[in-house]
C-alpha cells in the first residue's frame, strides 16, 4: 500500500518507553526540585539524570563513555533520553558524581510506596517478609573511600528485599569491610520479618530485634549450644527434625536473654537449623519462608548480570550510591511494566523484548517523525489504473 509523506507533524512517542517510564512521570511533579548551586543553569534536570540513568541500565551499556556516545549518536537516545543541547563529558561525571542524590533516593521511596498499592502480593500467610543480604562491588585502587584489604577495593551494598512484592525496598552502601549486622536495624521495620543467613547470627542482636517489635527468620550454625525450654511437637514425615522454644549460647557468656525459637529441617543430604521469633507459623512455613532468601541470590545475581549495574559511572561514594538508585529505580520499573503488560514478574525475556521494541518504534516512528510523519493515503483511481 503506497504511503505519503506528511510534513511537519509532532513527533511521536515511544509507546514502550512511555509505558515503561509512566510511573516515574506520575511522580516527578513531586520531587524536590535539583537546583543550581550557582548563576549558571544545570546541564542536566533531574529528569535528564533519572532517564539517561534507567536507559544506561536497560541497554545494558558498558561504561558511562559507552552511555555518552549513545545519546550523541543513537537516533531514540538523541532524542528522547539526552538533554537539550551538548552534553560535555566532564559535565555529565561531575553531575552524577556530585547532585541528585536527594531526589533519587526521594524518587526510590515514592516509586517503591506507588508498586506497593499496585503489584500483587504473595506469600501473605507469611507475613511481611523482608530478605536481607549484602553484596561487594568492585572498586578501583583510587576509590579511597572503599576500604577492604591492602591491594584492594570494595564497597558492599545492602539490600532489604521486599519479598511479598517481589521487589527491593531499602539500600545502604558502605566500604567493603563495613559489617552487615547493623544495618538490620536500618532495614528492618517493626512487625516486619527479615529472612537472613548465617551471617547475621547475632544473640545479642536477636535479643534487641525482638526488643523492637522486629521478627526474624535467621539461619545459625549447627554448632551453636542450646538449651531447650520445651518441645514442639513435629509432624510424621515432615522434612522438619527439630521444633523448640531454646535459650541459644553459652551461659555467662553469650547466652540470648529472651527465649527463640529453633527449626531444624534437613533438605537432600544438609542440615538446616533455622532460629526465629515467629511462633504463629508452622515449622514447615518457617523452612518454606528461609528456603524463599534464595530469591535475594536470584536478584543480585540478575541486577549485575543483566542491568550491568556494577558497571562503574562514578567512582565516588556519592556517585556510585546514586547509580545503584537508579538501577533500583529500574527494575522497579520493570515489574511494573511487566506485571501491566504481560501479569508476569521480571525476568531476561522482558528485558530483551523492551529494548527490541523500542528501537523497532522507533525505525517505524521516531527516524521518520524526525521532519514529518508518514500517513496511508488510499491510491487514486488514476494510480489503480495505471498498476492494472
Amino acid at each position: 500500500m503506497p504511503y505519503t509523506w506528511i510534513p511537519g507533524k509532532t513527533k511521536q512517542k515511544h509507546k514502550t518507553h512511555v509505558n515503561l517510564m509512566a510511573p516515574v512521570n506520575s511522580v516527578f511533579p513531586d520531587i524536590t526540585p535539583l537546583l543550581s548551586g550557582c548563576n549558571r543553569p544545570l546541564k542536566m534536570s533531574f529528569e535528564d539524570q533519572l532517564n539517561i540513568l534507567v536507559y544506561f541500565h536497560l541497554e545494558e551499556h558498558r561504561s558511562g563513555r559507552h552511555l555518552l556516545q549513545v545519546l550523541k549518536e543513537e537516533h531514540f537516545a538523541r532524542l528522547h533520553i539526552a538533554p537539550e543541547g551538548v552534553i560535555e563529558k566532564s559535565s555529565f561525571f561531575e553531575d552524577i558524581s556530585s547532585r541528585g542524590l536527594p531526589q533519587m533516593m526521594e524518587m526510590f521511596g515514592k516509586l517503591y510506596a506507588s508498586a506497593a498499592k499496585h503489584l500483587p502480593r504473595g506469600h501473605a500467610e507469611l507475613g511481611n517478609l523482608v530478605l536481607i543480604d549484602g553484596s561487594l562491588i568492585d572498586a578501583v585502587l583510587s576509590m579511597y573511600w572503599a576500604d577492604y584489604r591492602k591491594g584492594s577495593k570494595k564497597a558492599k551494598v545492602h539490600i532489604g528485599f521486599d519479598l511479598n512484592l517481589g521487589i527491593p525496598k531499602k539500600i545502604f552502601l558502605s566500604d567493603g569491610k563495613e559489617a552487615e549486622r547493623p544495618f538490620v536495624e536500618k532495614i528492618l521495620a517493626p512487625g516486619e520479618t527479615g529472612v537472613m543467613d548465617r551471617g547475621y547470627q547475632s544473640h545479642k542482636l536477636f535479643d534487641a530485634w525482638q526488643a523492637d517489635d522486629k521478627s526474624f527468620i535467621c539461619r545459625i550454625k549447627a554448632s551453636t549450644e542450646k538449651t531447650v525450654i520445651k518441645m514442639n511437637d513435629i509432624q510424621p514425615g515432615s522434612i522438619v527434625f527439630y521444633d523448640a522454644v531454646v535459650l541459644l549460647g553459652t551461659q555467662g557468656a553469650n547466652r540470648t536473654e529472651r527465649e527463640v525459637r529453633l527449626v531444624g529441617y534437613q533438605v537432600g543430604n544438609v542440615n538446616y537449623w533455622i532460629a526465629t521469633n515467629r511462633h504463629d507459623l508452622t515449622a514447615e512455613q518457617i523452612a518454606f519462608a528461609y528456603k524463599l532468601r534464595w530469591n535475594i541470590e536470584i536478584f543480585f545475581g540478575w541486577w549485575k548480570r543483566h542491568l550491568k549495574v556494577y558497571h562503574l559511572i562514578s567512582r565516588s561514594q556519592y556517585g556510585l550510591m546514586v547509580q545503584m538508585l537508579a538501577g533500583l529505580i529500574t527494575y522497579i520499573l520493570l515489574a511494573i511494566y511487566c506485571h501491566d503488560q504481560h501479569q508476569e514478574k521480571v525476568s531476561v525475556k522482558r528485558l530483551r523484548e523492551i529494548s527490541i521494541n523500542i528501537r523497532n518504534e522507533m525505525s517505524f516512528e521516531d527516524i521518520v517523525n524526525e521532519t514529518g510523519t508518514w500517513r496511508y493515503k488510499p491510491p487514486s483511481r488514476g494510480q489503480l489504473r495505471a498498476s492494472s
